[in-house]
């Protein structure tokens, strides 16, 4: 019992010594610069009662970098922070500079709570603390009550709202960011493009890829996929940027999805194999021959297609029951729900 209460100490203590690393890494940065103002006061009383609400919400890397570097977030009259949730911050792997322009980039000098993020038009650009880059409120849902930016689900809206300060929390980051660049020191964040009116004009992620990933991330999200929906916005970068050009896919989504604490590699690897790059009805797959391979986002791993089960008249796919069919689609996509996730495993070289 001991052992098992001290891992998760140890490991807040650990995230807690290299965010103070950071941050003071940082601060040396910006001190060598001189961009950054003193904290006034009234501001660290804020930052440290938004930093309390962060960790009570469970963002802990936020709230820490917010208590011990208040001056990344604080340094205009406003501000609106969108907050990461903690497994998808890579600020272990980050270098310094480059994190705290990462965090300046999800920080605007708005007072936005969530009520005014509804009022904003969708496709309206958003200042950032970044360089002049701008971020885009890509999906607004008012009767849902829901709000994306740069693709990316606002999930905790509100985390904080106190004077010129608003806190949310957002599933993962606003930008992709390529490893080549970071490496060699050029411009890593990848923004929209927006016009002198402050209109959304050239979209990144919509560049990229035919098929509404955020429209399908809002949907599981919302409809009881929680941890798959999470388990997809970690590893979206990936396959938007080795599956251009893809028009549809069939996705299988289970209902409990185990394995976010994976390394980054097997994570992606698992959440492909639920993925199929064409789109399937259940009609459709349920006339296919039993032990038809479908082909997966995995390279060389497939589906296997086992027919239907005669007790319950579920189609059944790597052993896995359909139980939900067609739950969500449009032209670009269908969603199944299925009993459990799949095993990855090794299959034969053939396939539909």
């Amino acid at each position: 019992m001991a052992s098992s209460c001290t891992r998760p100490a140890l490991a807040y203590i650990a995230m807690s010594a290299a965010l103070a690393f950071m941050a003071f890494k940082m601060s040396q940065h910006s001190n060598s610069n001189s961009e950054s103002s003193p904290t006034k006061p009234i501001a660290h009383e804020l930052s440290l009662n938004a930093s309390r609400a962060l960790r009570k919400a469970g963002f802990n890397v936020f709230a820490t970098l917010l208590r011990l570097s208040p001056e990344i977030f604080l340094s205009t009259p406003n501000s609106t922070i969108f907050a990461i949730r903690d497994p998808a911050i890579p600020y272990t792997s980050l270098p310094p500079w480059l994190f705290k322009d990462l965090l300046q980039y999800h920080t605007s000098p708005l007072n936005l709570a969530m009520d005014d993020l509804l009022k904003k038009p969708q496709g309206s650009c958003l200042p950032t603390l970044y360089r002049g880059k701008l971020m885009a409120v890509t999906r607004i849902e008012f009767k849902e009550r829901l709000v994306e930016i740069n693709h990316v689900l606002v999930s905790h809206p509100n985390i904080f709202l106190g004077g010129p300060i608003s806190v949310h929390g957002v599933l993962g980051l606003f930008s992709s960011l390529d490893p080549q660049n970071v490496h060699q020191g050029w411009d890593a964040i990848q923004a929209p493009t927006c016009d002198f009116n402050s209109s959304l004009v050239s979209d990144v992620m919509e560049s990229k890829n035919m098929v509404e990933w955020s429209w399908i991330i809002r949907l599981l999200s919302s409809n009881g996929f929680v941890s798959f929906a999470i388990g997809l916005q970690d590893v979206l970068d990936g396959i938007l940027e080795e599956n251009r050009g893809l028009e549809s896919v069939t996705i299988f989504a289970p209902p409990n999805f185990a394995f976010l604490a994976f390394p980054s590699s097997l994570l992606q690897q698992i959440v492909r194999f639920h993925i199929l790059p064409q789109r399937y009805t259940y009609k459709e797959l349920a006339m296919l021959p039993a032990r038809t391979l479908l082909m997966t986002l995995v390279p060389g791993q497939y589906l296997e297609l086992n027919g239907a089960d005669k007790s319950k008249q579920r189609l059944a796919i790597s052993g896995v029951q359909v139980v939900a069919p067609d739950i969500f689609s449009s032209d670009r996509f269908m969603i199944h729900g299925i009993s459990r996730a799949f095993e990855v495993s090794e299959h034969p070289n053939t396939a539909i």
